[in-house]
């Protein structure tokens, strides 16, 4: 069964706003990055009861929080990040949600010049660091969904296995998103079929490969891009999936702290997907 959800601050950044289109979208979860431009990070603690509160008076819940935790450079110091992470879980005791969207790690210093052949100089810090956050995670009593998000150590399907394969812990589980993949140019399939056996977690957004480079720096209608939704759709509804499938279409931009999709935009995007679904014959709600 695929529950549909939604990084709902790509609608708007009023909340009021961003749960009325998901309602009308027949949506009942989000994806809790933002609202009012500020990370859910970021937000204080009268901002967050105030949230729940509207959430509650709504009959919304929360699919995970969608922090930027693993968003920083691997050699940058790792227990205030930690504390990052920590709050994360505090959230999910406020909100009710088992789930949190990790990163792993962008190369030392962040340069962007920085050559990918490097990262095996640093993989043992990157699995270390996983794991310590996954035994965290576990004990706070949530689980962690690693997003294959361009540039991280994470970002192709070989590195995104190895870290779910040797961390191998319960705790710490894919997020598996096709547009990524094609934004990187590697191959969606293939990452699906090397990473599907720790997959909990679907993005929905769909690249054109090389779009970025054309000045074309957006997603595509779900579908209708080179990530293959349908193939994943398909495979994980053979395999029984039981989990959410979240709404990121990125339709009129994206970048390292969100995307843009907009309030007119967004139902096109959510139908396109309940299409792959049905031509699936996949269950979801």
């Amino acid at each position: 069964m695929f529950t549909l959800s939604a990084f709902a601050d790509e609608i708007s950044h009023d909340p009021r706003e961003q749960i009325a289109v998901l309602k009308a979208c027949r949506i009942r979860f989000i994806e809790f990055r933002s609202i009012y431009k500020t990370n859910v990070l970021g937000l204080t603690d009268d901002q967050i009861k105030e949230f729940k509160k509207l959430l509650d008076g709504e009959g919304m819940g929360l699919s995970a929080i969608g922090s930027p935790v693993g968003k920083v450079a691997i050699d940058a110091p790792f227990e205030p990040h930690l504390d990052r992470l920590k709050r994360a879980i505090e959230l999910c005791h406020v909100f009710g949600t088992p789930g949190i969207r990790v990163f792993s790690y962008y190369p030392p210093g962040n340069d962007p010049k920085f050559d990918p052949a490097n990262w095996p100089a640093h993989r043992d810090e990157v699995i270390r660091r996983m794991g310590v956050k996954a035994e965290l995670a576990a004990k706070g009593g949530v689980v962690l969904y690693h997003e294959n998000e361009h540039r991280i150590f994470g970002d192709s399907p070989d590195r995104v296995a190895d870290i779910l394969s040797t961390v191998n812990h319960p705790a710490l589980r894919g997020a598996y998103d096709a547009a990524n993949y094609a934004y990187g140019n590697f191959d969606p399939v293939e990452g699906w079929e090397k990473t599907k056996a720790w997959t909990a977690h679907l993005h929905i957004k769909d690249w054109k490969m090389g779009g970025h480079a054309a000045g074309h720096d957006y997603g595509v209608i779900p579908g209708t891009g080179d990530g293959q939704i349908a193939h994943s759709v398909r495979d994980a509804a053979a395999r029984g999936y039981k989990g959410f499938a979240v709404m990121e279409p990125h339709l009129r931009g994206g970048g390292p702290t969100g995307g843009i999709t907009g309030p007119d935009l967004f139902p096109y995007a959510v139908q396109a997907f309940r299409t792959i679904l049905d031509e699936a014959w996949a269950k979801y709600d």
